[in-house]
């Protein structure tokens, strides 16, 4: 049973950190109003293990309560007018920068990321909201030359219905604003579920989305048991699409959850990303590329660089300038405004990051610098370089999800293509050299849907984002982006001729 109360602001010490203690809500928001269940679920703060305090935990009962209260919103959301869907998710995005400040301290709070990170993720976060609010303007459809005689041929574009959006703790705002924003402005309404480790950031969110003029059921937030709560979105024939960023073994069962309904599915899933450094390429900038690629976020994001192939010819260069670039890194509580690394999330993350380095030394890799837990102790993780990597480690297969990160030695193009091909995954690569025609040859070649080339950013609103293989389903992001959210109606209008006259 539901039992709606009253907005909880709290009275903890996360509320009194912020200006606006409106935005840290310990109550699930489903049809526009707070929800209490009487199961709680303890948020930790990574960085010290303290509790920030609790969310509901939801279940089947709530989920099916904001399923239904998205479909009872949804007509009169999408027959809305364009313009007015993109004015509201203006405003939101507006919200969003607006409290920029206390959305990242939540962020980081939660998370762990450094502070600098999380302002960066509201700004990335909020930019979906602008560009997609722009794109529901542009939901153009077509008219067919026709094959039939005396016929007019019209194909549309409509929004598939009730969406769900099952979201990471990594990038807690901007996995949400990237899913909500291209359902939102289709004309789809969406019932989110955040990961427990990271909920205040989502409901941070609700609280900006009614502040903005999102009407109640258009945007729902369930907290809880992750099990319930996707049985029950997997399972409802009303939910017609979901979208999930997560890891590849999560986003195989949800695919074969939703088979019996047969709902429209995107993925983020697992990476596992190259990163090439040519005998011809910038060192430095390579360095520096590679230090972003795989540090940021504490190395627990799906882009980062997982194995880090160098020339032999500038091998050992390579390796000695990036052991220092490493070694120059802070880490440090999220909070501490010089910190360019956190915590991890979890004792887990902990441990496999210890299994990598333990399996690969005994196998003859080389430590250059890390391999252990950091001395700020709890969920601290040393930023780790192993050398001399080799196919036959664990950690050369499987995605670390940490800071630890491995060198390989290659001598030819073609080899190091096969081998960076050589995996399930294929979300991103990265490729540095200066030579412009092997840029473009090594990119076609790879398996990957995302290529930066001498560089580590490339993700924005405008980019289609996504993979190939088992890295997922689907784009998310550009104009693209809103293709999974509607479907397209061809109507056939024929004996046009009737009415005409000899």
């Amino acid at each position: 049973m539901l039992n709606a109360m009253m907005p909880d602001t709290g009275d903890n010490d996360m509320s009194a950190m912020l200006n606006n203690k409106d935005l840290f809500r310990q109550s699930a928001f489903i049809d526009g109003k707070w929800v209490e269940t009487k199961d709680r679920i303890n948020v930790t703060n990574p960085a010290d293990g303290a509790v920030l305090g609790t969310i509901p935990a939801c279940g089947a009962a709530e989920t099916e309560a904001a399923i239904m209260a998205a479909d009872k919103a949804f007509a009169g959301w999408a027959a809305s007018l364009p313009a007015e869907r993109a004015r509201i998710l203006r405003r939101w995005a507006d919200l969003m920068l607006e409290n920029k400040e206390d959305l990242a301290l939540i962020m980081t709070l939660e998370q762990g990321k450094p502070i600098n990170e999380s302002r960066g993720e509201i700004d990335y976060a909020a930019a979906f909201f602008e560009w997609f609010g722009e794109e529901a303007k542009r939901t153009y459809g077509d008219t067919i030359p026709p094959h039939l005689p005396h016929a007019k041929m019209i194909v549309t574009r409509h929004p598939v219905g009730v969406t769900a959006a099952i979201t990471p703790w990594n990038f807690p705002s901007a996995m949400i604003t990237r899913k909500a924003g291209a359902a939102l402005a289709a004309g789809c309404t969406m019932v989110v579920r955040p990961a427990s480790e990271t909920p205040y950031s989502a409901l941070a969110l609700a609280v900006l989305a009614e502040q903005a003029g999102v009407p109640a059921g258009v945007f729902s937030v369930v907290t809880g048991d992750p099990h319930l709560i996707g049985g029950a979105l997997t399972e409802s024939p009303i939910v017609r699409k979901i979208t999930f960023t997560g890891s590849t073994r999560v986003g195989r069962i949800l695919l074969a959850q939703s088979a019996e309904t047969v709902k429209k599915m995107s993925m983020e899933l697992g990476g596992h990303a190259p990163f090439i450094v040519f005998e011809d390429a910038d060192l430095d900038k390579a360095v520096t590329g590679a230090i972003g690629a795989k540090f940021a976020t504490t190395g627990q994001d799906c882009l980062a660089a997982n194995r880090i192939y160098v020339h032999e010819s500038v091998y050992d260069d390579f390796a000695a300038k990036y052991t220092a670039a490493t070694q120059a890194l802070k880490m440090a509580n999220g909070l501490d405004e010089e910190a360019d690394l956190g915590p991890l999330m979890s004792e887990a993350a902990i441990e496999k990051c210890e299994s990598h380095v333990t399996d690969a030394l005994e196998k003859g890799a080389r430590l250059l610098t890390g391999g252990k837990k950091h001395a700020l102790g709890g969920l601290f993780y040393e930023p780790t370089v192993l050398g001399d990597v080799s196919p036959d480690m664990a950690i050369y297969h499987e995605e670390t999800f940490g800071p630890v990160a491995p060198l390989v030695r290659f001598s030819n193009e073609r080899d190091v293509v096969r081998a960076a091909n050589d995996t399930i995954y294929g979300l991103a690569a990265y490729v540095y050299s200066n030579d412009i025609a092997r840029c473009h040859r090594v990119s076609d070649s790879l398996d990957y849907g995302m290529i930066g080339v001498n560089t580590p950013k490339f993700t924005g609103a405008p980019i289609p984002f996504g993979g190939f293989k088992q890295s997922g389903l689907g784009r998310e992001g550009s104009r693209h982006g809103m293709d999974d959210y509607m479907e397209l109606k061809y109507v056939c209008l024929g004996n046009l001729d009737a009415g005409l006259s000899s």
